[in-house]
C-alpha cells in the first residue's frame, strides 16, 4: 500500500465514522443535497481500503458495496466536483455495475469530494437520478458548500469526542490523584497564591486533627494547627513554616518541624515543598510534603546518649588503666619491697631457731614466696591489659627462643622437651607481650604434666583466613570438657590437681589474645593432653 493511502485511511478511521450512526445532523444536509440537486436521491459516501460505506441515504436504501464497484472511488481522490449528465453514455462510467443494472440504474450523477484540511480524501457528497439531468453553476456551488458542512460536522464530532476522552482522562486522574493522596502515609498540604489553604489529603487530616480551613490567617496557622520548632516548645513563626517558605521562597528542603497532635505525642516531621506555577508562568500557590521521622529521631537520641555514655565509658576505662598502671607502681614499691625485707629476716631467723620455731619459719618463708608470687601474677594481668599494643612484623621463632631461654630452669627441673618441630613465621603482634602469652602457656604445660611421664611441649603456626594460628600443645593432665570454658575466668584452677598457681595465666592470655583482635580455645591434644590454639590476625595494611 502506497505510504499517501496509509495517510488516507488513518485520517478516515481518525473520525470513526464507519459503521456508526450518520446521526441527524448528517441525514438533513443529505436531503437538503437532494433538494438543492432537484433529484430524489442522494448519499454520503465513505470510502475505506476495500468499500464504499453509504454512511446514510435519501430516497434508497443504502448499504456497503465493493470499492471496485463505486462510483464516487474513481475520481474522489482528485479533489473536483464530478458532474455527469447521462452516465450510460460516459466512458469512465457506464460499465459500471451501478449504471449497467446489476447494482442500479444510474443516469444523472454529481459528486462533491470531502477533502479534509489536510487534504486527505475521505469519501463524497453524491447525488443522482434514473434519469438523465443538468445542474446549474449555483447548484453545484451549493453542492460544494454541503461538503464542506459535512466537513464541519465531521471535525465536530471528533472534536467532540477527544473532548469527551480527555474529560475521561482528567476524571480518571483526577480520582487516581485522589485516591492516591488519600492512601499514603505522607501528609500533603497545598495552599493558593493568597496563602488560603486549599488541600489536607488524609495523613494531614489524621497528624493535626482537622481540615484545611481556607478561612484561617497564616499568622495564626501555628495555633491552629500546633506547629512547633524542633524544641517542641517554641511555635513557629508565619515566615518559618515549610509552607509558607514554598510559596514565597519559591522550595523548601528538609525543614523539620514538630506538630503536637490533640491526642497522641508530638509528631517530627520533615518537610519538602515547592510553589506552584501554571504552564503560562502564573503562580498558582504552593505544596508541601510530610514525612514522620518521629521513629528515626527517638533512635537518633538513643543513639546519641548511647555514644555519650560510650564516650563517658572509654573515658573512664582510660582513667581506670593509668589507676591500673599506678597501682602496679604502687604494688612493685609498696609491697614487693616489704615483703623482700620479710624474707629476708626470715632467712635470719632460721640460722637461729630450731625445733617448732623452725617450722614456723619455714611455713611463714613459703608464704611470702606465695605472695610474691600472687604479685607477680597480677602485675602481669594488669600489663596484659593495659599496656599499649605496639603491634609490628615479628620472628616468632625469636619470641619462642626467648621465652625457653626464661624458662630454662623449669625446663631442666623437670626434665621437659619444649621445641618447635618447623620454623616459625614472621607474624604482627607486639612482642613483648607474645612472649607474655607464650610464656604463660608453656610454662603452664609444664606445671600442669603428667605424673607418669616426662612433660613434652610443642609450638606450631599455621595459615587461618587472614591470621596465623598458634597452636601450644603438651602431654600434660589435659583439660575435663566440662572445665574449658571457664578456666580463661579470674582466679579458676583445674579441679582434682594439686599444682600450684593462681589461675591468673590464662585470663592473662584471653586479654593478650582480645586485644591482638584474635581468638583462643581449648582442645585435646591426640594421645593425652591439651592443644591451646590462639590467632593473631594480620596488621591491616
Amino acid at each position: 500500500m502506497e505510504e499517501r493511502e496509509q495517510w488516507r485511511l488513518a485520517a478516515l478511521h481518525e473520525y470513526r465514522l464507519l459503521d456508526s450512526p450518520a446521526g441527524d445532523e448528517l441525514e438533513a444536509v443529505v436531503r437538503v443535497a437532494a433538494t438543492v440537486a432537484g433529484v430524489p436521491t442522494a448519499t454520503l459516501n465513505l470510502i475505506d481500503e476495500h468499500r464504499q460505506c453509504q454512511l446514510t441515504t435519501v430516497g434508497f436504501e443504502g448499504g456497503d458495496s465493493a470499492r471496485s464497484d463505486s462510483m464516487c472511488a474513481i475520481r474522489f481522490e482528485t479533489g473536483k466536483f464530478t458532474y455527469v449528465r447521462d452516465a450510460s453514455v460516459d466512458p469512465t462510467y457506464r460499465a459500471n455495475p451501478w449504471v449497467t443494472g446489476v447494482l442500479a440504474d444510474v443516469r444523472f450523477y454529481a459528486s462533491a469530494p470531502l477533502i479534509t484540511p489536510d487534504g486527505h480524501a475521505l469519501g463524497s457528497l453524491c447525488v443522482f437520478h434514473n434519469e438523465p439531468h443538468e445542474l446549474t453553476v449555483e447548484q453545484i456551488a451549493r453542492l460544494e458548500d454541503l461538503a464542506q458542512v459535512i466537513l464541519a460536522l465531521f471535525e465536530r464530532r471528533r472534536q467532540a469526542r477527544l473532548n469527551a476522552e480527555l474529560v475521561e482522562i482528567t476524571e480518571a486522574r483526577q480520582r487516581w490523584t485522589e485516591t492516591l493522596l488519600e492512601t499514603i502515609d505522607v501528609a500533603v498540604v497545598a495552599c493558593d497564591q493568597a496563602a488560603r489553604l486549599t488541600l489536607f489529603n488524609r495523613t494531614a487530616r489524621e497528624w493535626h486533627g482537622l481540615d484545611a480551613d481556607p478561612t484561617v490567617d497564616p499568622s495564626d496557622f501555628s495555633g491552629r494547627y500546633a506547629l512547633f520548632d524542633t524544641d517542641g516548645v517554641t511555635p513557629l513563626p508565619a515566615d518559618r513554616i515549610p509552607l509558607m517558605r514554598a510559596l514565597h521562597e519559591g522550595t523548601v528542603s528538609n525543614a523539620e518541624i514538630i506538630i503536637r497532635r490533640r491526642s497522641g505525642g508530638p509528631m517530627h516531621l520533615i518537610s519538602n515543598g515547592r510553589a506552584l506555577i501554571a504552564p503560562d508562568g502564573t503562580p498558582l500557590g504552593a505544596v508541601v510534603a510530610m514525612n514522620d521521622v518521629t521513629t528515626d529521631r527517638a533512635q537518633q537520641r538513643v543513639i546519641e546518649q548511647a555514644r555519650r555514655e560510650l564516650s563517658a565509658a572509654n573515658e573512664e576505662l582510660r582513667r581506670s588503666n593509668a589507676d591500673l598502671n599506678n597501682f602496679a607502681g604502687a604494688v612493685s614499691h609498696d609491697l614487693v619491697a616489704p615483703l623482700g625485707a620479710v624474707g629476708g629476716y626470715l632467712e635470719l631467723l632460721e640460722d637461729v631457731v630450731s625445733g617448732q620455731e623452725r617450722a614456723w619459719v619455714d611455713a611463714a618463708s613459703r608464704a611470702v614466696t606465695r605472695m610474691r608470687d600472687l604479685i607477680g601474677s597480677l602485675l602481669g594481668y594488669a600489663k596484659a591489659g593495659s599496656a599499649p599494643v605496639q603491634r609490628v612484623i615479628a620472628d616468632l621463632g625469636e619470641v619462642f627462643d626467648s621465652v625457653v631461654a626464661d624458662l630454662r630452669a623449669e625446663i631442666v627441673s623437670s626434665d621437659a622437651v619444649v621445641v618447635a618441630p618447623w620454623p616459625l613465621p614472621p607474624i604482627s603482634c607486639d612482642p613483648v607481650l607474645a612472649r607474655q602469652l607464650l610464656q604463660n602457656l608453656i610454662a603452664n604445660a609444664i606445671k600442669y604434666r603428667h605424673p607418669d611421664r616426662l612433660p613434652r611441649v610443642e609450638v606450631s603456626a599455621a595459615r587461618e583466613g587472614s591470621a596465623w594460628a598458634v597452636t601450644v600443645a603438651d602431654n600434660g593432665m589435659g583439660i575435663p570438657a566440662e572445665q574449658r570454658s571457664r578456666v580463661f575466668d579470674m582466679f579458676t584452677r583445674l579441679e582434682g590437681t594439686s599444682a600450684a598457681g593462681h589461675g591468673i595465666g590464662l585470663s592473662s592470655c584471653l586479654r593478650i589474645v582480645d586485644r591482638h583482635g584474635g581468638v583462643i580455645r581449648l582442645e585435646e591434644n591426640a594421645g593425652g593432653g591439651t592443644r591451646v590454639i590462639f590467632t593473631l590476625p594480620d596488621q591491616p595494611g
